[in-house]
C-alpha cells in the first residue's frame, strides 16, 4: 500500500510535490527506493530528474549504474551536469567512457563537471586530441598553448560560439600560438560587440604585425569605443606603418584626450614629415600630456617647418613644456636660432614680454637674449639676426635652474635658490628676487631682499 501511494505521489499534477516525495525517498537512502526513484528518471520536469539523479547517487546498488550513464544523455544540461557529478563520486571505472563523450558537449558547465568527474576517476587523456578536450572543458584555456596548432580547432570553436569569459579567453590563448589562421581569427573578432574582444584583438594584431590585416585595423580607428579607437592606432602603426599617416591625421581630431595623445606618439615614432602640419596644429591642444607628447613627436621627426610653432612654447608658463620644446628644437637642429623662420614669430615673443604671467615674461627676456635680438628692433633692418650669436648676453649657468627653484612649491628649495641667486650677483635676477619679496615665507622673503641688496 505505501509502495502504491509513493507512485501516486509521483505521478501528481504539482512539480512541488514530486520533488517533496523525492526528497523523502533520498533521506531513506534504502534499496526499497530504487524502483520509484527510478521511476520518476522519466518524469517530464528537468528540476524532478534533477533531484532524481541526486537522490540516486546516495544508493549504494550497482543498478543505478546504468540508469545513470542513460542520463548523461538527458536532453536537459543540468540533468547531464548531476548525472556526470554522481557518476564521478560514485567512484566507478564503468562511467569513463560516456564521461569522455561528455567533454564535447555543448554546454559548458557540463563539459567541465564531466572533466572533474573524469580527474576523480583517475581518468588520463590517451592522445593530443582528448588531451585538447579536457582542457577546454576545464576552462583553463592557456594550457592548450603547448600543443599549438592541435588547440587551434577548438579555440576558434570557443572564440565564436563559447560564453563571453571562454570567448575572451580563447582569443587571449589564440594570441600565443603561431599559426596563419591567427591572424584571420583576430580579424573575425574585431566584428564582434563586446569592446573588451575587439581591444584585446588589437593588442594580437599590433603584436604580429601583419600588413595584410592592416585595412581591417584601420576601421576601427573610428570605433565607438575609445579604448578600441586608441588600441587601434597603436596596431595601425605596427600593420600599416607609414600608411597609417593620413588616419591618423584625422585621429588627431578625436574627443578623447587619451587617444589623442596615443595618436600624437604614433605620428611620432613613424617620423613622417607628412605630419607635421597636423601636429603643430596640436601644440593648443587643451590638454596638457597631449601638447608634450606632440612636442616630443615634432623634436622625433625633425623637420624644420616645425621650428617657429615650437618657439612660442618656449614661453608656455608650464616648465615642462618648455623644457620639452627647447630639447625638441635641439633635436630639429643644433642652430635653430638662426632658422629665417623665427622672423614669424618675433612679434608673439615681443607681446610675451607684457604678459602677466611672471614665466612667460622672463621665458620672452632669455629668448631675445638667446637670439640677440633686441626687442625694440623688431620691425626694423636692425631686428633681424646678428651675424655673430657670440655678442648675446652670457649668464651663470645655474641661473636658469635657480630662477626655476626661486618658485619652487618646496619652501627650502626657495630659500636656498635666494641665497644662491645673490651670491652669484647675476643682475638678471632682479625681477625674479623682486617677485620672490612677496613669497608667503618670511625667510624666503628676507632672503630675496638680501639677495636684492646684494646686487646694488
Amino acid at each position: 500500500m505505501i509502495l502504491w501511494w509513493t507512485y501516486q505521489q509521483l505521478r501528481a499534477s504539482s512539480p512541488q510535490a514530486r520533488l517533496a516525495v523525492i526528497a523523502k525517498l533520498a533521506e531513506s537512502e534504502s534499496a526499497d527506493s530504487l524502483e520509484p526513484l527510478l521511476f520518476a528518471l522519466k518524469d517530464k520536469e528537468p528540476e524532478v530528474r534533477c533531484a532524481t539523479v541526486a537522490a540516486l547517487g546516495k544508493i549504494q546498488d550497482k543498478r543505478v549504474m546504468e540508469p545513470l550513464l542513460q542520463r548523461l544523455r538527458d536532453p536537459s544540461a543540468p540533468v547531464r551536469t548531476a548525472a556526470a557529478e554522481v557518476l564521478g563520486k560514485r567512484g566507478d571505472a564503468s562511467a569513463v567512457t560516456a564521461l569522455t563523450a561528455l567533454l564535447r558537449d555543448v554546454d559548458t558547465v557540463v563539459r567541465t563537471t564531466a572533466s572533474r568527474s573524469l580527474e576523480k576517476l583517475g581518468w588520463k587523456p590517451g592522445d593530443d586530441s582528448q588531451r585538447v578536450q579536457q582542457i577546454v572543458a576545464s576552462g583553463n584555456l592557456l594550457q592548450l598553448i603547448p600543443l599549438g596548432a592541435k588547440a587551434i580547432g577548438p579555440l576558434l570553436e570557443l572564440m565564436r560560439s563559447g560564453p563571453p569569459d571562454k570567448q575572451f579567453a580563447a582569443v587571449k590563448a589564440l594570441g600565443q600560438i603561431s599559426d596563419p589562421r591567427v591572424p584571420p581569427a583576430m580579424l573575425e573578432v574585431l566584428k564582434k560587440n563586446d569592446p573588451a574582444l575587439r581591444t584585446a584583438a588589437l593588442g594580437i594584431l599590433e603584436h604580429l604585425a601583419d600588413p595584410s590585416t592592416y585595412e581591417g585595423v584601420e576601421r576601427l580607428i573610428k570605433d565607438g569605443n575609445a579604448t578600441v579607437r586608441g588600441a587601434a592606432i597603436e596596431a595601425s602603426v605596427r600593420c600599416g606603418g607609414k600608411r597609417a599617416v593620413p588616419s591618423l591625421i584625422r585621429a588627431l581630431k578625436d574627443p578623447s584626450w587619451e587617444v589623442r595623445h596615443i595618436t600624437v606618439k604614433a605620428l611620432g615614432s613613424l617620423e613622417d614629415a607628412a605630419a607635421v602640419d597636423g601636429l603643430c596644429g596640436m601644440l593648443d591642444d587643451s590638454d596638457r600630456d597631449v601638447r608634450e607628447s606632440t612636442i616630443a613627436s615634432l623634436g622625433k621627426i625633425g623637420d624644420r617647418h616645425a621650428i617657429p610653432f615650437l618657439i612660442p612654447m618656449l614661453l608656455d608658463p608650464e616648465n615642462v613644456l618648455r623644457a620639452a620644446a627647447a630639447a625638441a628644437l635641439r633635436r630639429i637642429s643644433r642652430q635653430w636660432e638662426k632658422d629665417e623662420s623665427i622672423t614669424q614669430v618675433l612679434p608673439q615673443i615681443k607681446a610675451a614680454l607684457d604678459h602677466n604671467d611672471y614665466w612667460v615674461k622672463h621665458s620672452a627676456v632669455k629668448l631675445f637674449e638667446q637670439l640677440g635680438i633686441d626687442p625694440n628692433s623688431i620691425g626694423t633692418e636692425s631686428g633681424s639676426f646678428p651675424d655673430s650669436p657670440e655678442t648675446a648676453p652670457t649668464e651663470h649657468p645655474a641661473f636658469s635652474i635657480l630662477a626655476d627653484l626661486l618658485f619652487d612649491l618646496d619652501r627650502d628649495l626657495r630659500l636656498a635658490a635666494a641665497e644662491a641667486l645673490g651670491r652669484l650677483r647675476e643682475k638678471n635676477a632682479q625681477p625674479i628676487l623682486a617677485a620672490a619679496i612677496h613669497d608667503e615665507d618670511d625667510f624666503v622673503q628676507a632672503a630675496a631682499q638680501a639677495a636684492l641688496a646684494a646686487l646694488n
